[in-house]
């Protein structure tokens, strides 16, 4: 832990410069921002204990990737699949039961600005931001730990296989090998490619407009009318999901009427746009954390909501407020 570091390891080599590219990289690497702070913090101390051994032959930023990778492996060595509902079993009618998932066992979302420094070109952070999407994040689950480490160190952090080989105590036919096979996997997954892109498009600001405009109001033909037709909404960590406009309006015109008179608060999630919900208390009182919703747009229209309902965890992760005024 970094307590256990003393204050001046903390900026050798520049570490503390270097966490949000780490916390990008064990997120990953893990799909759980709890874990990928442990990976990160357990990475510094290593660092520190290392740092005699640090030659300079790579960037201090380079060094400590390759360190976080070896962590993270450690740690993958002991853990199962994280998966998001949809890849658990067919959709639900709107009436299935609410079973939630085994704890640890979900793919958690992360604040932008927690998993994408601010130190690099507008072109390299729209990459990351595109490597922290929660599909891409599920495709990378079905990867076993090294295929996924080779992925990530290749195509993300754009390494040459034959430092990824140093990394990984391997040969670089064995990294090749290993990025082929993970790519054929990830490619077979189909993975949907986000349309959204910081700066917005003006066509996205007014999705997303219309979008808080039809829950607030609880307008469901408008809100229908800005979903793509095989839209997708989940609920972690319940098992549940259901698929469709006519599923979903079932839910949000029955079980889950309970978001009528909701309020939103804009955040990023995942490299896509995110909501906190709020939900009017009975008592007439200001408004309570309810879900934080992420959204998945495609086609111009909403394709996904994944509505994270652990508000207690979640909403203080992305400093959102814990009530509303009335």
């Amino acid at each position: 832990m970094m307590k256990d570091l003393p204050d001046s390891g903390k900026q050798a080599f520049g570490f503390e410069a270097h966490r949000s590219a780490l916390m990008g990289h064990c997120y990953r690497m893990l799909g759980s921002v709890s874990e990928a702070d442990d990976a990160v913090q357990e990475t510094m101390v290593r660092a520190w204990r290392a740092r005699d051994r640090f030659e300079g032959r790579a960037s201090p930023r380079t060094w400590l990737y390759s360190i976080a990778t070896r962590v993270c492996l450690d740690a993958l060595s002991a853990s199962g699949r994280r998966a998001r509902p949809m890849e658990l079993g067919p959709a639900y009618s709107i009436d299935g039961p609410l079973t939630p998932l085994p704890a640890n066992s979900w793919i958690e979302p992360i604040p932008d600005a927690l998993a994408v420094p601010s130190d690099v070109d507008p072109s390299e952070q729209a990459s990351l931001r595109q490597s922290i999407r929660l599909a891409f994040l599920a495709a990378l689950q079905h990867l076993p730990p090294k295929q996924r480490a080779v992925l990530l160190l290749a195509e993300v952090l754009g390494w040459p296989a034959t430092e990824i080989a140093e990394t990984l105590e391997t040969s670089v036919a064995s990294v090749n090998s290993a990025l082929q096979r993970a790519r054929v996997t990830v490619s077979d997954l189909r993975l949907e490619d986000s349309e959204f892109r910081v700066p917005q498009s003006d066509a996205q600001v007014a999705l997303l407009n219309r979008y808080v405009d039809a829950f607030e109001r609880y307008d469901m033909d408008a809100f229908t009318a800005i979903l793509h037709e095989e839209v997708t909404l989940s609920m972690p960590p319940y098992t549940l999901w259901l698929q469709g406009h006519a599923s979903i309006r079932g839910w949000f015109l029955g079980r889950g009427a309970v978001c009528r008179d909701s309020r939103l608060v804009r955040t990023e999630a995942c490299g896509s746009p995110a909501y906190g919900q709020y939900h009017a208390s009975s008592d007439g009182g200001p408004f309570k954390p309810w879900s934080l919703i992420v959204l998945e747009l495609s086609g111009g229209r909403i394709a996904a909501m994944t509505h994270f309902l652990d508000t207690e965890a979640l909403f203080p992760r992305f400093g959102l407020p814990q009530e509303l005024p009335r």
